[in-house]
């Protein structure tokens, strides 16, 4: 909502590997200031460093779907807790094996979502974190 109040355009480009997104992040870079999202995804989680490289190396800021890649030097994440998520096969595991069937078993949907927020990032590309984003943060790396 912020982009247009300020006269800003919000574009959407959908990289699916690393190899066909840094052609397209470097002329999206070029021409205007923009920042990026990283979408849930395995494949983005198994590269986390890479793509935290290529944002820094971009002075790009980004949010994330995990705490894992804030804790590896990115600006921001919000997502669902990847602990929890585990918690929730374990679960899941124990009543299989105790002879439920899985198709018995409700779909679980996550309920605890994580916001962390890494202080010294924000601090290296400028960006100023305002007070209430600070006060919701579940966790801020200094």
């Amino acid at each position: 909502m912020r982009a247009p109040r300020l006269g800003n355009r919000s574009r959407s480009r959908l990289a699916q590997t690393l190899t066909n997104s840094t052609p397209r992040l470097r002329r999206l870079i070029s021409r205007v200031h923009v920042s990026c999202t990283v979408a849930n995804d395995p494949y983005f989680l198994g590269r986390r460093n890479q793509i935290i490289a290529i944002a820094a190396r971009h002075a790009l800021p980004a949010i994330y779907f995990a705490r894992e890649f804030t804790a590896s030097g990115g600006l921001l994440s919000y997502g669902a807790s990847l602990a929890d998520a585990n918690r929730q096969v374990g679960i899941y595991t124990g009543k299989v094996l105790k002879g439920a069937l899985p198709a018995n078993l409700p779909v679980w949907q996550p309920s605890t979502f994580e916001l962390v927020i890494n202080l010294k990032v924000a601090k290296a590309l400028r960006l100023e974190v305002s007070p209430t984003i600070y006060a919701l943060a579940d966790d801020v790396i200094e």
